[in-house]
C-alpha cells in the first residue's frame, strides 16, 4: 500500500475511535446530569419538609405571642377606660 493509503486508514482509525469516545462523553454526561438531578430533588424536598416544621412552629408561637399581647392589650384598655370612668 502507498504512503496515501496508510494515512488514510489512520485517519479513519481515528475518527472512528473519537466518535466512540464522544458517544461515551455523551453517555456519561446524560448519567452524571440524571444523578445530579435526582440529588437536587432529594434535597430540596428534605429542605422543604424541614422549612415546614420550622414554619409551623415559628406560626404557633407567634400566634401564642400575638394573642397573649392581644389579652394584655386589651386588660390595659379595660383598666383606661375604668380610670376615666372613675371607677
Amino acid at each position: 500500500m502507498g504512503r496515501f493509503t496508510d494515512e488514510m486508514t489512520r485517519l479513519v482509525g481515528e475518527i472512528v475511535d473519537l466518535r466512540g469516545a464522544r458517544k461515551g462523553f455523551v453517555k456519561d454526561l446524560t448519567h452524571n446530569t440524571a444523578a445530579l438531578m435526582a440529588n437536587f430533588r432529594r434535597a430540596q424536598r428534605d429542605m422543604a419538609r424541614k422549612t415546614k416544621a420550622e414554619r409551623r412552629t415559628a406560626v404557633a408561637h407567634l400566634k401564642k405571642t400575638v394573642g397573649a399581647m392581644r389579652y394584655a392589650f386589651a386588660a390595659d384598655l379595660e383598666g383606661a377606660r375604668r380610670a376615666w370612668a372613675g371607677k
